[in-house]
């Protein structure tokens, strides 16, 4: 019995690309390319009468952006997205950040030059096939809007008991991470006072700018962190993300930024950073688990509740994928299981217990 292929709507303003990834995609076994577009209104069109099983965007499109489509895709006719576009410049860059966080799943940077390269043919058949098992959700840009404001239902009057005096937020996070992180950071006042820590995996050379991106688009300042950095003290709003291709950990109230072997494939890795905070910090750790691909993050969130630090987990309906949150789950790691929209809230209620100990 012959399974069904992967059917793909290749969208790219440059014929040449265009032609050279419907070829590989053809080449590849079970998977077929079913249309091309080369602007973002003949992709929607098209991607609602052929339903593909994914798509794959450039971001620089005549007529309507790359970004522009993504949105409408994901609210109308949700679809997953595969993101193929250079990342040459900066503003290229945050075009591709608005896209993730707009609800496509993954990036792949273009190729360079007019020479095939059979390495980056072999990635981009891998993400297909990867991206072509996310069951996506639909219209998170909107929906992610609305239940990130403070003050938005789904807490239901239930709090949640914060550590003994909390001293820092670590965030994990890996497919669909932008659009989640920017969520959670958004619904953070910029008085926030616990300082945040970040791992996101996201693959180089998307990875540089994703700091400045949501330094840009909400109130907490947001920047990489850099070896040798000290914790940030309470009360000083400060958020930091760990380098692209970097591990970060805490040692001796220090960042530390390592260059040390991946773990679970991922480097940064959410469980170097985890595994440090229950070392040094044990129960004065919030730590975060959000969505994302793999096991990553697990067993350090283990390691922070064993600690006695308090760990939430994103829901699955909230997830764009639930890998990460659902092995934590697994393995018993969350204190709580808590959907997107309520990051903010818990973490404000955490902090606030904090500033009321210390007056």
């Amino acid at each position: 019995m012959s399974t069904r292929p992967i059917r793909v709507l290749v969208v790219d303003d440059s014929l040449t690309v265009r032609k050279y990834i419907v070829d590989i995609l053809d080449a590849a076994p079970g998977i077929e390319v079913v249309a091309e577009a080369g602007d973002g209104k003949d992709a929607i069109e098209l991607c609602r009468t052929l339903r593909p099983d994914v798509v794959t965007m450039d971001m620089m499109l005549p007529v309507m952006t790359g970004v522009a489509a993504t949105e409408y895709i994901m609210a109308y006719c949700p679809t997953p997205i595969l993101i193929v576009s250079a990342s040459f410049n900066r503003g290229e860059l945050f075009k591709t950040y608005d896209a993730l966080a707009a609800g496509a799943v993954d990036v792949l940077d273009k190729p360079v030059g007019y020479e095939r390269d059979a390495e980056w043919e072999d990635r981009l058949v891998a993400a297909v096939r990867v991206v072509s098992r996310v069951q996506v959700i639909t219209h998170p840009r909107a929906r992610l809007r609305r239940i990130g404001q403070p003050g938005a239902p789904g807490l239901s009057g239930k709090g949640v008991e914060a550590t003994t005096r909390p001293r820092l937020v670590a965030i994990g996070a890996s497919t669909g991470g932008p659009g989640a992180l920017l969520t959670i950071l958004s619904a953070l006042p910029e008085d926030f006072p616990l300082p945040i820590l970040i791992v996101l995996h996201i693959s180089e050379p998307f990875g540089v700018a994703v700091a400045e991106w949501l330094d840009a688009q909400q109130s907490l300042p947001v920047r990489c962190a850099r070896d040798g950095d000290a914790l940030p003290p309470p009360g000083r709003p400060t958020v930091l993300m760990a380098p692209a291709d970097r591990h970060m950990e805490i040692l001796g109230g220090l960042v530390r930024i390592t260059a040390g072997p991946p773990l679970h494939s991922c480097r940064p890795s959410v469980d170097v950073l985890f595994a440090s905070l229950a070392r040094e910090l044990g129960p004065q750790t919030i730590a975060c688990l959000l969505t994302g691909m793999g096991r990553d993050g697990a067993d350090g969130l283990l390691s922070i509740k064993t600690a006695g630090g308090l760990t939430l987990v994103q829901d699955e309906a909230s997830s764009i994928v639930y890998g990460m949150p659902g092995e934590a789950v697994k393995i018993g790691a969350h204190t709580r299981i808590v959907p997107l929209g309520d990051f903010g809230a818990l973490l404000r209620q955490a902090a606030s217990r904090k500033e009321e100990r210390r007056r």
